[in-house]
């Protein structure tokens, strides 16, 4: 459990920013987790996404990165989909594609290419800010010979990006 001394990034205090529609803004979003939490030898996972603003009916095109406690790095993009439920929550389906590293000898996912596909829900706070938990399927979709896959459960929390040019 390397990764404890992150968990307060997940705690980041809540600040006063100036009234924005969230979709007009752009979201960095630090995560923690479990990598292929399903297995008996899951990992700790944690990263980065950073989510630019909405484009049109909530979708966010998204660049990230997250390493494990093996040092296996997934660099990915692709588009998040924020659909607001009511009551502040938000629920944000995803679809990303990206370049595995297992060069520690980490899990083999069979090929460096591997695509992700999720779901989150998060609250968002009156200033913007949102924390989350999502759940995230990575496999190679068969384009090699073998395709493992493996799910993540993470905990993130959306830092508007106003907040860092205020």
């Amino acid at each position: 459990m390397r990764f404890t001394a992150l968990l307060p990034l997940l705690l980041v205090p809540t600040m006063a920013v100036a009234e924005a529609p969230a979709g007009d803004q752009s979201f960095l979003v630090p995560y923690v987790g479990v990598f292929d939490v399903a297995d008996s030898d899951s990992l700790w996972q944690f990263g980065a996404e950073y989510r630019l603003a909405d484009i049109g009916y909530g979708f966010r095109p998204t660049i990230g990165a997250n390493i494990d406690d093996e040092s296996d790095v997934y660099v990915y993009g692709g588009l998040n989909w924020d659909l607001p439920l009511g009551y502040n929550f938000v629920f944000t389906p995803n679809f990303m594609v990206g370049y595995y590293d297992d060069a520690s000898g980490g899990k083999d996912l069979g090929g460096a290419i591997e695509f992700r596909s999720g779901l989150e829900l998060s609250y968002a706070f009156e200033n913007q800010s949102r924390v989350g938990v999502a759940f995230n399927h990575i496999s190679n979709a068969s384009i090699y010979d073998r395709n493992p896959g493996a799910e993540t459960l993470l905990i993130n929390y959306h830092i508007p990006m106003r907040w860092l040019q205020d």
